[in-house]
Parts: structure tokens; C-alpha cells; sequence
């Protein structure tokens, strides 16, 4: 078996490969999460939550919560107190314990990010704060943490994963377009959300199509917790009991044990 982590034009080609020989295979490809916050929601804990769940790790996290779906009830609270909380992290060398944002992993991975920065410009999002270099780190792979507002699902930062530290942020009016809007991507790894209702937990945490879904926490990890996704973020599963079952080969051996000889021809008779 193959286990793979990592973009999908690669996994292509493993895929490809391992088809010749009929090898099975475990996929995790990458996501584009939606941070879903519901008006019920203790903003006190899903404000930093938000944060923590884009901008931890300089936002190069395959659950990465992207994409911000807010009720318009309290959409101009939620993201005002993220910009004010992302406006404010410490920025600087990753082997310091007090960095909350360090630079990205290459330039190759640093000329995507603003790339897609650019584009969600071209493509009418309203940046909020952030989109360049922060002031102490001029010309280096540092990106200040990010955030555009006015994103619409036709636009290149809501559909495709940027692996860095950029927000994209929405409104909602109803629990049924939340979940229209965290389902029209094709990724489907890991989607979170903020609400005080354990009904509406269930029932959203049903409706949304991912492997994984957190409510009233963000990228949360637990080994013996299933970790795997749906769409173009892959197939099967890592940890918990699910991720060693796919290392396992279930075999079927049927005994027989009475003493009577019968003709299994005449069994239906």
C-alpha cells in the first residue's frame, strides 16, 4: 500500500503507477476548510479560534480554516475582532517560543501566496488588512497575516487552497447556505464550527461533506481519532483503529463442521 500526503498533481501520478500493479492507496491532498461561525456562538472563544485555526503555522496546514462563513448578524463584530487579534501576532523567527507566525517554507511557496493575493484582488475581494511583507521583514518569505472581506464562491481564493496565512471571509444568513457555502468547493478535509446548540451541531456536522468536523474548536488532533477526507482532499483514512485497518487484509475462511454428507445440488430441495 501506498500512504500519500501531499498536492494532487502528484498524487496523480502515484496514482497512475500504483494502478499498473493494482496497489491500494491512502490520499490526504489538501483542503480548503470553511471556520464556520453560527450568531449563537461564544465569540470570546470563536474569535481566537478563527485565528488560531488560519494563521498557526504561517496558515500551511492541510485544515487550515481559509475560509471564515459568518452569520451577517454578527459579521462585522467577528471580523473586526480577528483583524484586530491577527493584526497583532508576533511575527518572527519559528525557533522562538514566543513567534505565533513565522515565514513560509520557500519561495516557491511564498510566490504562490502572493499570487493568489494578487488574483483575489483581480477578482474583486476587498482586502481587510495584511497582503505584503510586515514592516520588520521587508523582501523575505514572511506574509503579514492576511484577510479579505466581500468573497463570493465564483472567486479563485474560495475554491483553491493557498497554504499560507490568508483569510477569506463570508456571510450567511441561514444554517442551509452555511453549509452550501462550506460544501461548493471541491475539497472536503476538515470544516469546524462555533454555535452554543448541540442540535444544530448534529445537525450541520451531517450536512457538511469532510472527513473531519470540529465544533467549538479548531485543529484539534487526537491519534486515536480517524483523520482522512472526501473529494479532491483524498480517500481512506490515517490514525485511530480506521488508519491501521488500511494496512490490514480482512481474509473470509468458511468451515463446515457437521457430520451429515448431503449434496449441496439438492440443498435447496
Amino acid at each position: 500500500m501506498i500512504s500519500f500526503t501531499g498536492g494532487i498533481e502528484a498524487a496523480r501520478k502515484i496514482a497512475v503507477s500504483a494502478a499498473a500493479n493494482v496497489v491500494p492507496l491512502v490520499f490526504e491532498l489538501g483542503g480548503k476548510g470553511a471556520n464556520i461561525i453560527f450568531e449563537d456562538a461564544n465569540l470570546d472563544r470563536a474569535i481566537p479560534g478563527a485565528v488560531s485555526g488560519i494563521f498557526a503555522a504561517a496558515g500551511q496546514t492541510c485544515v487550515a480554516g481559509s475560509r471564515l462563513l459568518v452569520h451577517e448578524k454578527i459579521y462585522d463584530q467577528v471580523l473586526d475582532g480577528v483583524a484586530k487579534r491577527a493584526a497583532n501576532v508576533q511575527i518572527g523567527d519559528p525557533m522562538l517560543p514566543e513567534t505565533q507566525v513565522g515565514p513560509v517554507a520557500n519561495v516557491e511557496q511564498y510566490n504562490h501566496i502572493t499570487r493568489m493575493i494578487s488574483e483575489a484582488k483581480e477578482d474583486g475581494a476587498e482586502l481587510y488588512i495584511g497582503g505584503k511583507n510586515p514592516d520588520a521583514y521587508p523582501e523575505s518569505w514572511f506574509v503579514e497575516p492576511t484577510i479579505f472581506s466581500g468573497v463570493t464562491p465564483d472567486m479563485r481564493l474560495f475554491q483553491n487552497e493557498v497554504f499560507g496565512p490568508v483569510l477569506a471571509a463570508i456571510k450567511f444568513s441561514d444554517d442551509e447556505e452555511a453549509v452550501a457555502l462550506a460544501n461548493a468547493t471541491s475539497y472536503g478535509l476538515a470544516h469546524g464550527m462555533w454555535t452554543e446548540s448541540v442540535t444544530r451541531a448534529h445537525r450541520v456536522a451531517k450536512d457538511l461533506d469532510s472527513g473531519t468536523v470540529w465544533v467549538n474548536t479548531y485543529r484539534t488532533s487526537a491519534s486515536q481519532a480517524p483523520f482522512g477526507g472526501v473529494k479532491r482532499s483524498g480517500y481512506g483514512r490515517e490514525r485511530g483503529v480506521e488508519g491501521l485497518l488500511e494496512y490490514l487484509r480482512v481474509k473470509n475462511t468458511m468451515i463446515d463442521l457437521s457430520t451429515d454428507v448431503r449434496d449441496p445440488f439438492l440443498l435447496g430441495n
